[in-house]
């Protein structure tokens, strides 16, 4: 919540039309006040019920500071683009002005076109901008809320280990890494829990080089331009994803990249799993960019008449573009973008044997995409992510994906369930810097088949929700042209000569 708190020797305003659906009624008439504490507020994603709390002890505090004992509160979007819905901040407009300490508290009306003029008071006090983040004390100057759910994933206790071959888990702290070196610098990054990039990798200068790509600064940061060599480049890796994709049996599908956020089973999921999206008015609602395609395949297969028959139901779609809005400090190159073009199956399962099944044969898929786009087993360190109930009831499953991969894995344990998912297991490139990012991916999912209302009858008649896997063969697009760029960048350091695979090359003889 941010709150723009003005001294004010006067103001006055007019409503003069309603401006959305959730306005509240209201009269035209002119309310003029004097010697009065205003409160321009604006509600943001993830506010609650105790940031109102927070806020109006605050404000009330200023205005017992000031001797002013009176307190407007006027809604005032302007302040941020992550706006709560309007329902959402109706509410908590409401909270905040009947949680103040003032001999009187009133309140411009909600979702109204207003004439204002104001005199501001010409003291130090006067002018103040405070945000109130979820969960935390209040803050003067800018910032980001920051809601509870990312608060709690960040606070997720875990442990790190290595899984070998032949099944035997041990403590990552305390392993003989020995030749394995890459998979210590992936132990390394992982569990220092930063993202930040130091200094800009490699491939940033070959891609400028070789006409592939750049930043574009009439743009948000994180959204890249490609130049003809590049799109070349990334149509051909997207043409080969979706084929091979087609060919383990999914049916494409295209979905929107907007969805509302008040909407019953976005509003549910985002309770949960809060991320930093992008978000846009229209007409008085809410929509949020889709940072991956699982909502709208959600949302078909939902709609769908399925039975066991029908089972594993899988659906694909390549996202061009996917956004999320990464912390600025994290964003570099290809390796990490706010919009990006995902390769996105998912897999309706019966149960969790089925379920178990699917994964195995996706884990195939994705090793054979990676190495057909490229990139050598060698070029590349597993890990899997999951909570340790999961792991004690199927520690067959768990070794035998680190046996399929061939080399030891990196294993973080959850002692609890947070995400939508019990196992996660990634391939993850490591660049010459040290930063390891995600490239295939897959997820047992146990909550969204519910959260979605996703139903099956089974054998027995009987109506279920399917467990439902998320899979990216490839990862990011861009993602894997940045390890291609990377592992030809590090060739040349060794006096080798780089090069794209022959298919890949922008330059070719045809």
């Amino acid at each position: 919540m941010r709150i723009l708190q003005l001294h004010c020797d006067s103001i006055e305003y007019t409503p003069t039309a309603k401006e959305i659906e959730y306005a509240e009624e209201a009269s035209t008439e002119t309310v003029s006040m004097a010697d009065v504490l205003v409160a321009f507020t604006a509600v943001e994603v993830g506010d609650d019920a105790g940031v109102a709390e927070r806020a109006a002890a605050d404000v009330s505090e200023s205005a017992k500071k000031l001797g002013c004992g009176q307190i407007l509160v006027y809604p005032y979007a302007h302040l941020s683009p992550r706006l709560a819905s309007p329902k959402a901040a109706l509410e908590l407009v409401r909270k905040l002005a009947s949680s103040m300490d003032a001999e009187r508290v009133s309140s411009a009306p909600f979702g109204w076109t207003k004439e204002y003029a104001v005199k501001v008071k010409a003291h130090p006090l006067a002018e103040s901008l405070r945000v109130f983040e979820p969960g935390g004390p209040a803050a003067k100057g800018a910032g980001q809320a920051e809601p509870e759910a990312l608060k709690s994933e960040s606070s997720l206790k875990s442990t790190w280990h290595v899984l070998t071959p032949d099944g035997q888990l041990h403590d990552a702290a305390s392993f003989d890494f020995g030749p394995h070196k890459t998979l210590r610098r992936l132990f390394a990054h992982e569990s220092s829990g930063t993202r930040r990039a130091d200094d800009a990798p490699p491939h940033v200068a070959l891609m400028k080089k070789m006409g592939i790509a750049d930043y574009e600064s009439a743009s948000d940061p994180g959204n890249m331009r490609f130049f003809p060599n590049g799109r070349l480049v990334k149509s051909l890796i997207e043409r080969h994803v979706t084929e091979r994709v087609r060919r383990y049996g999914a049916s494409e599908v295209e979905t929107p990249i907007m969805y509302d956020t008040e909407h019953p089973s976005m509003k549910s999921y985002f309770d949960r799993f809060p991320a930093r999206q992008y978000v846009i008015d229209s007409e008085g609602r809410q929509f949020f960019l889709r940072f991956a395609a699982c909502f709208g395949q959600f949302l078909i297969a939902a709609h769908a008449q399925l039975s066991h028959h029908n089972l594993p139901y899988r659906l694909y779609e390549l996202t061009r573009y996917s956004f999320r809005r990464e912390q600025s400090g994290e964003l570099v190159g290809l390796r990490r973008l706010r919009a990006f073009t995902m390769p996105d199956c998912h897999a309706f399962c019966a149960d969790m044997a089925q379920a178990i099944s699917e994964l195995e044969r996706r884990l195939e898929l994705s090793k054979s995409v990676v190495s057909e786009i490229g990139l050598a087993d060698s070029d590349y360190e597993m890990s899997i992510r999951l909570t340790r109930d999961f792991y004690d009831g199927n520690r067959d499953l768990v070794a035998r994906l680190a046996k399929m991969h061939g080399r030891p894995v990196l294993v973080e344990m959850w002692t609890s369930r947070f995400f939508y998912f019990v196992l996660k297991w990634e391939f993850n490139y490591v660049d010459a810097a040290g930063k390891a990012s995600a490239l295939s991916t897959d997820q047992i999912d146990v909550e969204n088949g519910e959260r979605y209302g996703i139903t099956f009858v089974d054998a027995d008649g009987q109506t279920r929700h399917p467990i439902i896997l998320h899979n990216s063969p490839s990862g990011a697009v861009e993602r894997v042209m940045y390890a291609l760029l990377e592992n030809a960048a590090q060739s040349s350091q060794r006096g080798q000569k780089p090069a794209f695979p022959l298919w890949l090359s922008p330059t070719q003889a045809r």
